[in-house]
């Protein structure tokens, strides 16, 4: 049941860095003198998903081959 909780709470997290990642590139849309920082800061928080994600995968194969057959 936990690995569930923290399962859907990484999802959430990288749900919400993807959101501030649109954000961030539709702001560059409107502002074009800004546009390669905002976009930059896109890619940032695209990263940081992207780690989530990798981290979320890493734990659970780290455990299936933990756990006995």
């Amino acid at each position: 049941m936990t690995g569930q909780v923290t399962g859907h709470a990484i999802l959430e997290n990288v749900r919400r860095y993807r959101g501030i990642a649109s954000l961030y590139r539709q702001t560059a849309a409107f502002r074009p003198g800004q546009s390669w920082s905002l976009l930059e800061q896109a890619r940032d928080w695209e990263a940081r998903a992207l780690l989530e994600l990798e981290s979320y995968f890493a734990a659970r194969m780290d455990y299936a081959a933990t756990r006995p057959a």
